[in-house]
């Protein structure tokens, strides 16, 4: 007997920082600042940090982010997030990477319901 698929995809992010020309950062952000996301990891450079209130304003998008959504959908176009402090010019952009498979069984506890 076969054994059944469990195989789902996620894409891997690149979440960049963007700083306009001549626009004022109160966030502590950086030319060049980005982490990038592998599944559930977040994954920054090495001696490079991130606001936790930058952080804040992208986290809840970052899932949505990583699962296939229709072309037409906002979520498959808009990539751009503002820095939660009004006063701070930069912007995240969320990069889809890559395509990455991942197991059901080796991400949940919850079995398949047909199991």
């Amino acid at each position: 007997m076969a054994e059944k698929d469990d195989g789902f995809d996620l894409f891997d992010l690149r979440v960049d920082v963007m700083i306009p020309e001549g626009g004022v950062v109160y966030c502590g952000a950086k030319p060049g600042d980005h982490f990038e996301m592998r599944g559930e990891m977040l994954h920054l450079p090495p001696g490079q940090g991130i606001s936790i209130y930058s952080l804040a304003s992208v986290l809840p998008l970052l899932a949505a982010k990583q699962r296939p959504t229709h072309p037409n959908d906002w979520m498959t176009t808009d990539a751009e997030i503002a820095c939660p402090d009004p006063n701070c010019s930069t912007r995240l952009r969320i990069t889809r990477t890559g395509l990455r498979r991942f197991s059901h069984a080796a991400t949940t506890a919850v079995p398949l319901k047909d199991e």
